[in-house]
């Protein structure tokens, strides 16, 4: 009876598994710039030779719709959503009361995500903001997900220019993205708050009451009182200032957040298949695995702190508290 290994693997499948995975290792080692910098060129094909990464930071245009021009990164968003259109369906299209493998690995990650607004913002706003913080939690996961898929970078085309462009790219690389989804966001957090609270919403940034009231009392004689509350509303007004100010640094802080984190990887990656090609690469797909639902988790996590924080009255507590 072969001896067990691994995850219930054969023993002598996991060694042969990691006798190739050191054969490409070291074979790739010796055929990339380290290794041709040591041992100097040994006549290998050129088929062999990892050419050198150019990372651009522009998206580039592969056509043009109606005088729009269609970078590789909108296709890549294009295709998530495609991916997750898809996805949906085939999993939806016939549930089963007992679900399989695929159905409950989707039916948790969607659970987990419900349960996680109902515990910040409570039973009720969890569910008017799952929709919102579930559609973007998604979409940076799948979409940092897809584009680790070998190919998804490296697929030439000639645009009508006669340009040699990548056909896709991840679209959160491509700092357009990252802005349109902190200004989906910023968007919603404000409908959010003024659905709650009406024009009582804008008050934490028009904080002018206790000014106007001052002048009042400045006008009916009791200086002493009045010039005391007009500097206490001028103080007001100066955090409610710093209020506005704070909710348009979000959008900044959210687009640099994800664009920094998913771009760095991306040449990561390219850096490290190039210095030793191959399987050198693998341990940092698995970290990028991970650096995708973290950036995820916390671009969404984010909006749902924000979107509770804006239906809450001033001086209460958040509902999930």
């Amino acid at each position: 009876m072969p001896k067990r290994g691994y995850f219930g693997v054969s023993f002598y499948v996991v060694v042969g598994f990691l006798a190739v995975f050191f054969v490409l290792l070291v074979t790739g080692f010796v055929i990339g710039p380290l290794g041709r910098s040591l041992f100097g060129d040994l006549g290998l094909p050129a088929w062999l030779i990892v050419p050198r990464p150019v990372p651009e930071l522009p998206a580039e245009v592969v056509f043009h719709l109606f005088g729009f021009p269609v970078t590789n990164s909108i296709i890549g968003a294009w295709l998530t959503m495609l991916f997750l259109v898809v996805f949906a369906y085939v999993i939806t299209r016939r549930m089963k009361i007992v679900p399989g493998r695929l159905q409950s690995a989707f039916e948790s990650l969607l659970g987990w995500l419900y349960h996680l607004c109902q515990r910040v913002a409570g039973e009720e706003n969890g569910r008017r903001f799952f929709p919102v913080v579930a559609t973007i939690f998604l979409f940076v996961a799948f979409n940092a997900w897809l584009s680790l898929i070998p190919g998804f970078g490296s697929i030439m085309v000639t645009t009508a220019d006669g340009h040699h462009v990548h056909l896709l790219r991840g679209a959160n690389t491509d700092i357009n993205m990252p802005l349109a989804l902190a200004l989906i966001s910023f968007v919603f957090v404000e409908y959010f708050g003024l659905q709650s609270l009406g024009f009582h919403y804008l008050g934490k940034f028009l904080n002018i009451g206790q000014f106007l009231r001052s002048i009042g009392q400045i006008v009916r004689g009791r200086v002493r009182d009045g010039m005391i509350g007009m500097f206490t509303g001028l103080i007001h007004i100066f955090v409610g200032c710093l209020e506005a100010l704070s909710e348009f640094i979000r959008i900044v802080s959210f687009t640099f957040r994800l664009f920094g984190n998913m771009t760095a990887g991306e040449i990561l990656l390219l850096i490290t298949a190039f210095l030793v090609p191959w399987v050198f690469a693998i341990p940092f797909y698995g970290l990028e695995l991970l650096v995708g639902f973290v950036q995820a988790l916390i671009f969404g996590g984010l909006t749902l702190v924000f979107l509770t924080l804006a239906v809450v009255h001033h001086g209460e507590q958040g509902a999930g508290d």
